[in-house]
């Protein structure tokens, strides 16, 4: 170790969340949702009341005639036949009576390479590189056959999952004993800090892809193979798509604009019908510094004027791949420093994980903001695809993508990500919505002439190709009049409805004049699910029909099905979304660190994951998480009989002081020196469907 870790300053640049961007005067949705309430008469002072006669059965789902597809009618019978259990504080994870869980994968673990074992305070970076990365989260199983991402063997498969972000004081073995929180790290005495230790955290980001399959004990374990590989924050990508070749994008690395290095804060996902997994691109722009004037393709998206996230930018050996954090323009041209490096940030990045020599793909057609993920509306022969992403930051936007070319299964491929149309949805006050087309040309999206402005609308936003469009992506839906929600994370589709299901985590911006009887949240904190139906049940529609499926909350303050959440339900700030084959909703939550556990958010305990089916209206909790820790990425084998679901960040809730002293607060799986991100295997002990 360098002798200068031997005086060491800590810095803590915040924890990463990106700071309100959005400024535009677009209404809210907290302001549409008021307007429809009015609308329906019903200031009643209820909530409960308010949700019940706005909401009804309007949709598909709830037996409206306008579906192309038949709507289910409710049955005597639940899809869930499990017990609910109740919240828990405890730092384990807990689920119904009668289901197992092993871990497997967590952060650390060798997959490549020459196998280094974990060890957090001795593995260098190159090791990290051939480890499983940390803070798993969005992750898909694809059976090994390579074929179809939901069908094949239910024993063996490719495991492939994002990794959202690091925790530098769990990673050096320069932090120890010190003051750090969650995401501070420690800096030399000159104000560098070791290239090592950067290339360490770089290294825990990005996408792991391992080989898992289950032993003749019934337990999963990680084999050798050639397709094990780490994507992480230093791969080489390609860009497609109508960016490519910009001079939004071009760097002293790709002088072209044609390629990149990396992908950082993975957070959820997406899975093409092709068979290739979507890694996407959240809070990313905290990663950047900017010293100087800052362009609006920085200030829109939040870079720091600061200092970055991790300050990867003062790596000691001055290397390019980490002096491109720091965003100065300090050149003659965009060539001659990393001006441009965080426009090729915040894309959805395709990976064939069945080829390990494939170079992943950063698809720009699909906008650049913070995704959250990606989800896809169900596939039709000679129709084009279609799919859902949100921007996940307060008063940001839901966005839709629709191909310009039609699917076909012999010949689809990412090639059908690179053109068409991306919408961003407005929602109104009478229960329908539009989809608004993002296209350069069309409507507000024109170039300005120099120096003029429009004289009718000076705040007119100018653009003077599609590439700006993308790489402005919330500029360009600012000025088309999309709707600000509640921070839009997670999506899923209703494999048998086609409904379209968006979690909105929270929103404390609200303020308390905006408060009456029909919108009774000021500084909401609890969040809740919206879901609509496109026109006509076709996908690539540009109108639907919405409705709030839940208010999230405690069992005073939320609502489903007309009633208020009871112990067995009540859970707040919804994140993770997924619908298995037989149509179970399953909701995940993630109550920040800074809150969980403490004040109204006590009653909660740690974060969990409950199961709803949606078309009797029952819905119950069935795991709850450790302590300190996220639940995130959730999918089954084939036949539904074994569950991968991610714990993410066990123990964040440490305090600084607390880390100095050895006093961790959570340690699950209680393996190793500090709490460690892992897959959680999930078996029903009667070897059943998981949830019956």
């Amino acid at each position: 170790m360098d002798s200068k870790t031997h005086d060491l300053i800590i810095v803590d640049n915040g924890n990463g969340d990106e700071p309100l961007s959005n400024h535009s005067n677009n209404p809210t949705f907290a302001a549409v949702l008021e307007k429809r309430l009015s609308r329906r008469d019903i200031l009643r002072g209820s909530l409960s009341m308010a949700v019940v006669g706005m909401f009804g059965a309007s949709l598909v789902g709830c037996n409206s005639s306008s579906s192309s597809d038949p709507a289910p009618a409710p049955s005597q019978t639940s899809l869930l036949g499990f017990s609910a259990i109740p919240v828990s504080d405890a730092d384990d994870v807990r689920l119904p009576p009668d289901y197992s869980y092993q871990v497997l994968i967590p952060w650390g673990e060798p997959i490549t390479g020459n196998f280094p074992p974990f060890d957090p305070l001795t593995n260098t970076g190159a090791d990290q590189g051939n480890q499983v990365g940390s803070h798993h989260d969005g992750m898909h199983f694809f059976p090994i056959e390579g074929q179809d991402p939901y069908e094949g063997s239910s024993v063996d498969g490719l495991l492939v999952l994002n990794h959202e972000y690091v925790e530098p004081r769990y990673m050096h073995a320069s932090a120890v004993g010190k003051s750090l929180s969650r995401d501070a790290f420690p800096v030399q005495a000159d104000g560098t800090r070791v290239a090592d230790e950067i290339l360490k955290e770089m290294n825990g980001h990005g996408v792991t892809i391992v080989r898992v399959t289950k032993q003749s004990n019934g337990q999963w374990a990680v084999v050798a193979d050639a397709r094990n590989r780490r994507i992480t924050a230093l791969t080489p990508m390609e860009l497609n798509g109508p960016v490519r070749g910009s001079d939004l994008v071009k760097t002293p690395y790709s002088s072209n604009g044609t390629r990149t290095r990396g992908t950082i804060n993975n957070c959820a996902h997406g899975v093409t019908p092709w068979n290739t997994y979507l890694t996407c691109e959240e809070n990313w722009a905290g990663y950047f510094v900017n010293r100087g004037e800052a362009p609006r393709e920085h200030s829109r998206y939040g870079v720091s004027t600061r200092a970055a996230r991790y300050g990867w930018d003062l790596a000691d050996n001055g290397a390019d791949e980490y002096v491109r954090f720091d965003v100065t323009a300090k050149g003659a041209s965009a060539v001659e420093d990393y001006r441009n490096e965080p426009n090729a940030f915040g894309w959805v990045v395709e990976i064939d994980p069945f080829d390990p020599d494939s170079i992943p793909v950063k698809r720009t057609a699909l906008g650049r903001f913070a995704h959250e993920g990606v989800v896809f509306a169900r596939v039709e022969e000679g129709k084009p695809v279609v799919c859902y992403s949100g921007d996940d930051a307060t008063n940001e936007y839901i966005y839709k993508f629709v191909s310009a070319q039609p699917y076909f299964k012999a010949t689809a491929g990412g090639h059908l990500l690179d053109s068409g149309t991306l919408y961003v949805a407005r929602f109104n006050a009478d229960g329908t919505g539009e989809w608004l087309p993002l296209v350069f040309g069309a409507g507000p999206l024109i170039p300005i002439p120099a120096n003029q402005g429009d004289p009718v609308n000076p705040g007119q936003i100018g653009f003077e190709s599609q590439a700006d469009v993308l790489v402005n992506t919330r500029l360009a839906a600012d000025a088309v009049g999309a709707t600000k929600m509640d921070r839009p994370e997670w999506g899923a589709v209703d494999p048998k409805t086609g409904l379209v299901y968006f979690t909105l985590t929270n929103n404390t911006t609200r303020k308390e004049d905006q408060v009456d009887a029909a919108n009774p949240r000021p500084n909401s904190r609890w969040g809740h699910i919206i879901r609509w139906e496109e026109n006509g049940g076709d996908s690539a529609a540009t109108t639907f029909k919405w409705d709030i499926f839940i208010l999230a909350g405690p069992k005073d303050d939320s609502q489903f099905d007309g009633k208020a959440l009871t112990d067995d339900q009540f859970f707040n700030s919804p994140d993770g979304l997924w619908f298995d084959k037989d149509s179970r909703l399953w909701i995940q939550t993630d109550i920040s660190e800074s809150v969980m556990n403490t004040g109204d958010f006590t009653q909660f305990g740690n974060n969990q994951m409950l199961a709803c089916d949606p078309v009797n209206k029952d819905l119950r909790r069935f795991l709850t998480g450790p302590v300190g820790q996220e639940i995130t990425g959730v999918i089954t084998t084939p036949d539904q009989k074994t569950m991968f679901m991610n714990v993410q960040h066990p123990g964040a809730t440490t305090s600084p002081d607390d880390f100095a002293a050895g006093n961790l607060k959570g340690t699950w799986p209680h393996n190793a020196r500090y709490g460690r991100s892992a897959t959680v295997v999930i078996t029903k002990d009667d070897g059943g469907v998981i949830g019956t």
